[in-house]
């Protein structure tokens, strides 16, 4: 049993947790880690002779897994000739050389990259006749069964807690079948199908009771989107509505995780219930303002007995008494609040936010889509240019696999006809449009863009960026579009940050020289672009840190497109009235092709206005309740520190 090669990546004691959970500090450290375990496994078998039997995964969770068993392969010797493999799940029906297909997607991450003979894998048959289902199914479990069933199964999770595409009211003693695929689920993959009504609504899954057979079950997830069901899938009660939660009672079962999907365990986001802690300035401030909003009392509210009660005598005992605490926690909360995002000239700045000097600051807004900078920060990015500031706007990426096909038609038979109209057919330009406009009447569901379409899909979101950008009352001068390469591969999947998307923010930053850089931390975007376009700045911005200008560079963090920073976290939360609320929402409405059924929406049903004006109300609404001023809606920010 090789229960204990995953790292023990924390030394928390764990009572709240039912299932074994280790946390890494990120996805690439977890992956290689469970990677590592999954080899010695394949060693092992082959040292005895015998067949290794992995039950594999799909979706974005195993992705790093993957790359680093390539890896292993090819630098290192690892072989996959004793390995028998048996994929969880597939849409049916699928065509298995659809760009959608879980068999093209394991042949893509891992087949054929590695020395697994073609009949050792499976995945299930998406191409089956309905009538063929049922025995196939069987059958599909029989070899397992034939070979002593499976020594390891990877698992994801989904946002209802599914295994595989057991979804919520599985039986733990479920078997390998068809099974209609819940509303969430087909809402978080509508954007591999470009929307929603292309999205499959059935699918061929291993059942919970073979995941529950195997002799090593390892579950991963990554990033904050996960947080909630994963702490319900180990902390809570074993509920055929969470079908991950049955992995409590398998003997050999881990929950691998990275720090943001590990979030809301009780021992990372209240660890002074769990063990004596150090109360930092920062632990003291989370756990005050939780209390106060757990007890639904202003933070001036609070008592010694509140404490006491809530498992914080410690504080007390340290810092207090709470009247003491209170005061300090509500101080801080409200130099959070500031007007003047850019610094308010000819002001005492102690005790805010930003910075009074230089009264007229350099900004620049980095926006991940086109569309971000409106929707995240609309607000502040008004204010900061009417109060005098230079802003300036990066788009990082074009966009353009967000636009809809029927959006793109309407705009290349728009050109089309013009130019029919006015007898300008006979030139290049006309026959991008032709091109695109034949290839989009035509188009299969499994087809990739080609590039005249992307041209115009990125077209139509540069021109809602500009309009956005004039309605603010930018000039076209101040309005950068990026285009950053990773993006341009026309498919959800984007290549890796490159040298050279650095070099083009590096080159973008010190041509401005900018006294604020405004960029998305919002990491819970569910394919991605938000993280690389992150990381692209973060790269540049230490590159270019010895830079002279860089000593007056202060880097803020916004969110909202998917979720908004918890209230401990906020540095600076700008206030907004009814009618700058309603500036913004005006503002968000110029990207047209982004409203009435957004290609990547995730589980969020609610248009991108919707969801950042009920964040930014939240947001105002909790300050209120914790006893600050009470406001329309707040932004809310965090400062980074290069």
């Amino acid at each position: 049993m090789l229960y204990s090669s995953i790292d023990k990546a924390t030394s928390f004691e764990k009572r709240f947790e039912n299932v074994e959970t280790v946390v890494y500090e990120n996805s690439t450290e977890a992956s290689k880690s469970v990677a590592k375990e999954i080899a010695a496994l394949i060693k092992v078998k082959q040292n005895q002779k015998q067949p290794c039997i992995l039950g594999l995964a799909t979706g974005s969770s195993p992705k790093g897994l993957y790359a680093e068993l390539v890896r292993l392969h090819k630098e290192e010797g690892l072989s996959f000739k004793n390995v028998i493999s048996f994929n969880l799940d597939e849409y049916y029906p699928m065509e298995p050389d659809s760009i959608n297909s879980y068999v093209r997607f394991m042949k893509e991450q891992l087949f054929n990259h590695v020395d697994i003979l073609p009949e050792n894998y499976h995945v299930p048959d998406g191409m089956l006749k309905k009538e063929e289902i049922a025995e196939y199914c069987n059958d599909y479990e029989s070899k397992i069964e034939v070979l002593g069933g499976l020594d390891l199964q990877i698992l994801g999770i989904g946002g209802n807690g599914h295994i595989g595409f057991n979804e919520s009211g599985s039986l733990q003693n479920s078997k390998t079948r068809l099974v209609a695929l819940d509303h969430i689920t087909r809402v978080a993959a509508s954007g591999d199908f470009s929307g929603l009504n292309n999205t499959p609504r059935t699918a061929i899954t291993l059942g919970v009771k073979k995941i529950m057979e195997a002799k090593r079950v390892i579950l991963m997830a990554w990033g904050e989107g996960k947080s909630n069901i994963v702490k319900s899938s180990v902390e809570g009660t074993v509920t055929n509505l969470v079908p991950a939660s049955f992995l409590q009672e398998h003997n050999n079962a881990t929950f691998v995780l990275d720090k943001s999907a590990a979030s809301k365990l009780t021992r990372i986001n209240t660890p002074w219930l769990v063990e004596k802690v150090e109360w930092t300035e920062a632990l003291t401030k989370k756990a005050v303002l939780g209390l106060a909003l757990h007890l639904e009392k202003p933070i001036l509210m609070l008592t010694d007995a509140d404490y006491i009660e809530n498992g914080m005598s410690d504080l007390l005992a340290d810092s207090g008494p709470a009247y003491d605490i209170n005061i300090q926690i509500f101080n801080k909360l409200q130099n959070t609040i500031t007007g003047w995002p850019g610094g308010k000239p000819n002001a005492d700045d102690s005790k805010r936010p930003e910075r009074a000097e230089p009264a007229k600051k350099r900004v620049l807004i980095f926006s991940p889509h086109p569309d971000d900078d409106i929707i995240s920060m609309g607000g502040t990015f008004k204010r900061l240019h009417e109060q005098g500031h230079e802003v300036h706007l990066g788009y990082q990426t074009s966009g353009n696999i967000a636009v809809a096909d029927d959006e793109a038609l309407r705009f290349a038979s728009f050109v089309c006809d013009y130019n029919e109209k006015f007898g300008i057919e006979n030139n290049e330009a006309s026959a991008i449009y032709k091109k695109a406009k034949t290839f989009l009447q035509n188009k299969k569901t499994s087809e990739i863009d080609i590039e005249e379409v992307r041209y115009i899909k990125g077209l139509i979101r540069k021109g809602e960026a500009q309009s956005t950008c004039y309605f603010i009352g930018l000039p076209d001068s101040q309005i950068h579009f990026m285009e950053l390469p990773f993006y341009e591969t026309g498919t959800i999947e984007k290549k890796p940050l490159g040298e050279k998307d650095i070099q083009i923010t590096m080159d973008l930053i010190e041509k401005i020289k900018p006294h604020q850089i405004y960029a998305a931390g919002d990491l819970a975007d569910p394919h991605g672009t938000h993280k690389v376009c992150l990381d692209a700045i973060f790269n540049a911005v230490k590159r270019l840190k010895s830079k002279k200008f860089m000593d007056d560079c202060w880097v803020w963090l916004y969110r909202g497109a998917w979720q908004e920073w918890s209230v401990d976290e906020i540095e600076m939360a700008i206030p907004m009235g009814p009618d700058q609320v309603l500036e913004k929402r005006k503002g968000i409405f110029k990207h047209q092709s982004q409203k009435d059924g957004v290609v990547f929406q995730g589980a969020d049903s609610r248009e991108f206005w919707q969801r950042a004006e009920d964040r930014n109300r939240e947001t105002a609404h909790i300050y209120d309740k914790l006893g600050l001023s009470n406001y329309a809606a707040m932004e809310a920010f965090v400062k980074w520190k290069y």
